[in-house]
Formats: structure tokens, C-alpha cells, sequence
């Protein structure tokens, strides 16, 4: 019988809302957050301290602004951020030296590493992409215009998508853009496709499925969207959406409400590419099969919101990261004392999609 799913609390968590977390491509317990309080916070989420409190801080790496988002590169040893002060920088976490590698013109949203190009993409909501080789820095970084502010953004090994206000996706691939970055082409690269949103309202994020055949998107009314990227009549026939992270409330006069949360967060399993975890305003995660439609896990209610997720590269661990969210309507927001990091340590089956045990 395979042994019990633990989880446990971080030591020493941001003093503010949590805007991402990344763990290391090689190493199951090297995790990054980046924070609303300026700084990004380098964990090894298995070592514990002499006080028995669970994982250490490595080190803090300190910014000007509020940083927005934040992943890691080639390897363990170098991580970008997405900053308020609309700079895209690189942080050596062995060094702790930081470089600027472009600057935008309004704060930056979101990075990805595509560690199959070797390309980090930032966007902006100055309505741009930089596309950036931070292994040649002779090459000054791509800028591609936006039809409009981008709010998500993510990679799969061949594409990357960006969804923005009006319901705007643009997808674009990722060869295309290495060539003309190598080439320091003066014209842009167009999207590889361009769709509009299966959801309704603003998304608030997205995930590429591993196995590079689709993504899911998640919006602020409570739904989540699964879409593949072939674009047959058949492959699009097979896209759908689903309601989710809602709770039945009684109002005043005795009947039935159903309360709508943001999906603020998504992940795909590294190694079950099928399994995709949810995160919402209603402080909980869930666990879906996107192939099978159905759900297959809820986890107990966290305290507060739950405002990123990320999977460890193996595929063992949940990082959650949960703060007070803006739906609570808090005046004079505050974070501190109430953000928290927990991972959790997934059961041998526990994402593994129905009909695929051993």
C-alpha cells in the first residue's frame, strides 16, 4: 500500500501576497516566490531547521517593486522576474548578482523559459512581448506589439500563449520566434494562431499541457477552459469549459446562492501530462483530468486564497501558495502574516489519471 500524502508549511514566508512559484527544472525542492513585498524568495523545501520547522530559506533576492512574476532558467542557477518598475532582470541565485535585460514601458506581467529554445519571453502591459537569448547577449531582445494588455502567459516545448483583455489569444511559436531573434529581424513574427477566449471573462491564467497538444485557461468567473491546438474541425470539436471553485451560500431570505471565485492559478502535472491542478478565491485545490473531463481530488480549504500552484519536476510535489485575496474586500490590503507556502507530497496514484495505474 502506498504511503500516506503529506504536507507541510514553509518557514519564513513572504511578508505579502505571492504572485508566482517556480521550482527548479532539475531538482525536486529548489522553489521560487516572488512577491508583492519586492522580493523573491529562494526555498529548499526539504531540509529542516534546527527548530524542526520545515524547509529553508536559501536567500532573498531584493527589487525595487512589487515583483510580478517569476521562473527559473536553463538550470537551478538562474531565475528571470517580472517587475512593477517594468524591468525584465535576470537574478544569478548562486551570486545573487541581478542584470536588467530589457526594460518595457509599463509594468511587466509574466515570464517564461523555454529551456527547448533557450528563450525568455516577458510581457508587458505597455501591449508588448521582449523575447530575450540570455545566453547571447549580443542579440538585443525582440519586441512584438499586442493587440492589447496581456494578463497570462505560459509554454509548452513548441508554442507559447498569451492571453489578453477582449478575450485575445495569440499563440505564437517558439522556432519562429528563435529565427528571428537570430536573424534581429526588424519585422515582428505574427501569431501562429489567433483565437478569442472559450470564456467569458478576463482570464486569469493558463498552463501548456507537456505533452504539447493544448492548454487550459481559467478566468475571474469561476471557470476553466480546455483547448487543443490543432486546429481541425475535430481537434477544436473536443475543446470545452466547466464551472468550478463556486460554494452554495444562503442568503437572507433562506434560498440557495451559488458564490463565484476567481481561478487565480493552474498547473499541469510533469509526468501525468493529463492531470491539472486549480486554484481559487475560495481557497481551495483541485485535481482534473483534462482528457476524462471529470475532477478527480479537492483538498481541504486553505485559510485564505489560493494565489499560485507549480509542480515539481518529478512530479512529487505541490507548492501552494495562499494569501488574503483582493475578492475578500479587505481595505488597506495586507498580506503579512497571513501569506503562507505549503507543499504537498503527492501519494504514489494520487494524479494519476482513471484507467492508467500500473
Amino acid at each position: 500500500m502506498a504511503p500516506p500524502a503529506t504536507q507541510f508549511e514553509l518557514a519564513q514566508p513572504p511578508n505579502d501576497a505571492i504572485s508566482a512559484l517556480a521550482f527548479a527544472p532539475d531538482s525536486p525542492s529548489r522553489l521560487l516566490a516572488s512577491s508583492w513585498d519586492k522580493n523573491v524568495y529562494l526555498y529548499e523545501t526539504l531540509t529542516n531547521s534546527d527548530d524542526g520547522s520545515h524547509g529553508t530559506l536559501v536567500q532573498t533576492f531584493e527589487h525595487r517593486a512589487p515583483v510580478m512574476d517569476v521562473c527559473f532558467g536553463a538550470d537551478g542557477s538562474e531565475a528571470f522576474t517580472a517587475g512593477m518598475d517594468w524591468q525584465v532582470r535576470r537574478i544569478d541565485l548562486e551570486t545573487g548578482d541581478q542584470i536588467t535585460l530589457s526594460k518595457h514601458d509599463a509594468p511587466v506581467r509574466r515570464v517564461v523559459y523555454s529551456r527547448e529554445h533557450s528563450l525568455l519571453i516577458s510581457a508587458s502591459w505597455d501591449s508588448t512581448l521582449h523575447v530575450h537569448n540570455p545566453s547571447d547577449p549580443s542579440l538585443s531582445a525582440l519586441t512584438i506589439p499586442l493587440p492589447a494588455k496581456p494578463h497570462a502567459m505560459a509554454a509548452s516545448p513548441s508554442k507559447v500563449i498569451v492571453t489578453m483583455t477582449s478575450r485575445l489569444v495569440h499563440i505564437y511559436d517558439l522556432s519562429t520566434l528563435s529565427t528571428a531573434l537570430t536573424s534581429q529581424s526588424p519585422d515582428a513574427p505574427q501569431p501562429w494562431q489567433q483565437r478569442e477566449s472559450s470564456l467569458k471573462f478576463l482570464t486569469r491564467a493558463v498552463a501548456a499541457m507537456p505533452s504539447d497538444a493544448g492548454y487550459a485557461t481559467s478566468s475571474i468567473e469561476g471557470r476553466v477552459a480546455v483547448e487543443w491546438f490543432d486546429a481541425s474541425a475535430e481537434s477544436q470539436a473536443r475543446k470545452y469549459a466547466f464551472k468550478c471553485h463556486r460554494q452554495q451560500q444562503t442568503t437572507a431570505d433562506g434560498s440557495a446562492a451559488d458564490v463565484v471565485y476567481p481561478v487565480n492559478a493552474l498547473a499541469f502535472h510533469p509526468v501525468h501530462g493529463s492531470t491539472f491542478a486549480s486554484g481559487g478565491g475560495d481557497s481551495t485545490v483541485a485535481l482534473w483530468d483534462a482528457e476524462a473531463k471529470r475532477r478527480m481530488k479537492v483538498y481541504q480549504k486553505f485559510a485564505d486564497s489560493v494565489a499560485a500552484l507549480a509542480f515539481s519536476p518529478d512530479g512529487r510535489y505541490l507548492a501552494v501558495a495562499v494569501a488574503p485575496g483582493f475578492e475578500t474586500g479587505m481595505e488597506d490590503y495586507s498580506g503579512e502574516g497571513r501569506t503562507k507556502i505549503f507543499v504537498r507530497e503527492l501519494g504514489e496514484n494520487e494524479a494519476l489519471p482513471k484507467g492508467k495505474g500500473k
